[in-house]
């Protein structure tokens, strides 16, 4: 006996955090085109939301208003997409006759969802058997529209893909390339699992100095030619830094410009995912196609930044702007980083983070000695002085990045305290 759906209204722009948590499991579709067409705003909403999602990024969308019937009108005279999502409020028997007609115009290579209005099982296993890919009852969320799409196109037997974190400065001179490779040597040292370091600033990239290399190719080598950008060829470019962390090092001259389309790097960060179970993207100070493509598809974001005005108006800019291109993804991380300057007025914490709407992951202290010394000797700061608090820290960050612990309230305050005993011990 058929039963129908409450005909409840979609998860609107925000999804819960069940919905944030399934979203993060999934990985990307490939590049495929898709269209729907549906019969209520609260079905199409979803779905259109879902082709602004970053998993989707090579996936073409395409939303219409009506039902089957509309479907069966427009691919009379067109050949069909990859995928073809429907839906409809038609009681069973009349939807699997709409279907029977739709099928006569139907590539047999094109994969079909259907969104339905009636939680019955026997006419789900009628649609399967059918050949339909798969029913889904109405009301639907964003994520499982992509949650569909990726089960029916990605294959679950494919190697995993690695995780991605960008770091990405405030503002220049903040330590944002120097937050990342240490904390890219913790996860490696900490926990044995291959690292991967991308310094995507090909003019004045510090990787190579920090990590004390020198190599003959890098990652100039392959954007310059990303028809040969596979493996095994990527993997030749790697410098190996550590045991369990490698380099794909910039060429830090200026004997060429460094001019790159959106999608310059988008093969060779996909590659490098396949090739390592973690990934970290150096992403360079500056706003372009190509940087806030990388920004907008890496896995995590992590801004640094100082505890200065300037610093607070552009990691706002940057959370709210993140926040928009990657609404199904939780906000950016931040770290205040240099924070104690002698004599230098600054912004607490709690000031800082504010306005933005997100707590620092970590405050770390102005330590000229510490971090000098590292940079002189090309070496990483729980090499200089594994017991140090900032090591410590760069230690959790680590774990909470690579999702072995949840930054916690008590844990955040003492950090973000610092600061303040700092300036007490001052006076």
């Amino acid at each position: 006996m058929s039963n129908l759906a409450y005909d409840s209204p979609s998860d609107g722009a925000e999804l819960s955090q069940h919905d944030l948590d399934v979203m993060q499991t999934l990985r990307p579709v490939p590049r495929i085109s898709i269209q729907a067409f549906c019969e209520t705003d609260s079905v199409a909403g979803p779905i259109g939301r879902a082709g602004e999602d970053r998993r989707m990024a090579k996936a073409h969308l395409q939303v219409h208003m009506g039902g089957i019937e509309t479907a069966i009108e427009v691919y009379s005279g067109a050949p069909t997409p990859n995928l073809i999502i429907l839906e409809s409020r038609s009681e069973p028997k009349s939807l699997l006759e709409a279907l029977h007609r739709l099928s006569e115009y139907c590539d047999p290579s094109s994969k079909v969802v259907v969104i339905g209005h009636y939680n019955d099982v026997a006419l789900y296993r009628e649609l399967i058997r059918s050949g339909i890919s798969e029913y889904v009852v109405a009301p639907v969320s964003t994520a499982d529209v992509v949650s569909v799409i990726s089960s029916i196109f990605v294959d679950p037997d494919a190697e995993p893909i690695g995780r991605s974190i960008a770091f990405v400065g405030a503002k220049g001179g903040v330590g944002s390339s120097t937050i990342a490779h240490n904390i890219a040597w913790a996860m490696s040292s900490l926990f044995k699992s291959e690292v991967v370091v991308a310094d995507l600033d090909l003019a004045f990239g510090t990787a190579n100095i920090n990590f004390d290399q020198d190599p003959a190719q890098g990652i100039a080598e392959a954007v310059f030619a990303p028809e040969r950008v596979d493996e095994v060829y990527l993997d030749r470019l790697l410098a190996q830094c550590a045991e369990h962390l490698s380099l794909l090092a910039a060429p830090s001259t200026l004997e060429r410009v460094y001019d790159f389309d959106a999608e310059a790097f988008a093969s060779i960060i996909d590659t490098a995912q396949r090739s390592s179970p973690m990934l970290v993207l150096d992403v360079p100070h500056i706003w372009s196609g190509w940087s806030k493509n990388t920004l907008l598809r890496a896995d995590e974001v992590v801004i640094t930044a100082t505890p200065e005005l300037a610093n607070l108006r552009n990691t706002k800019n940057m959370v709210d702007m993140l926040k928009r291109l990657r609404p199904n993804d939780p906000p950016p991380r931040l770290i205040l980083n240099q924070a104690g300057v002698p004599k230098r007025p600054e912004i607490t914490a709690k000031d800082f983070a504010e306005p933005l709407g997100i707590s620092p992951l970590a405050v770390i202290p102005f330590d000229p000695l510490l971090f000098g010394n590292a940079a002189n000797n090309g070496r990483m700061l729980g090499e200089m002085d594994a017991k140090n608090a900032v090591v410590q820290t760069i230690n959790e960050i680590a774990h909470v990045l690579t999702g072995r612990s949840e930054a916690k309230a008590k844990k955040a305050s003492a950090l973000g305290g610092i600061l303040s005993r700092l300036k007490a011990r001052k006076k």
